[in-house]
């Protein structure tokens, strides 16, 4: 597959490339029109949950993998190696689970408006980058 990275994307190593699930994408434009299909099947799933327990790990991971599963072989798994942006990954369990915890003493002592508590979080999950592929778009 011919990819170009813009200067904000994080570059996918070739062991990742090689979790691609649909051989017949050749172009950056044909994986992006693909990975949107994607997610916009996970956007009418988010619409439907009946819980909002979704600040913890688990609902992170299932989120991506909604998200990025019928692209993405390693949809929903943490990535295995460092990246241009992020912690280093021996390290995103730990973080993840900091993040999920002080984002749910946020909501339960108020300690934010919602429009700071989602900038908080957006930016933490971002900065510690837990997937090969997709974190801005997941955390958005």
């Amino acid at each position: 597959m011919n990819i170009t990275y813009s200067d904000n994307a994080t570059p996918l190593e070739y062991e990742e490339m090689e979790g691609l699930l649909l051989t017949h994408i050749t172009t950056r434009s044909e994986l992006d029109r693909w990975e949107m299909d994607n997610i916009n099947r996970a956007y009418k799933w988010v619409d439907q949950l009946k819980h909002r327990n979704i600040l913890n790990e688990n609902f992170i991971c299932l989120l991506h993998k909604k998200m990025f599963s019928d692209v993405w072989k390693w949809a929903g798994q943490f990535r295995k190696t460092n990246k241009n942006i992020g912690i280093d990954w021996v390290k995103i369990n730990v973080e993840l689970k900091l993040l999920c915890d002080d984002a749910n003493a946020w909501v339960e002592f108020n300690t934010y408006t919602p429009d700071e508590f989602t900038a908080r979080f957006h930016h933490r999950l971002v900065f510690v980058h837990p997937f090969s592929n997709g974190n801005g778009r997941h955390a958005r």
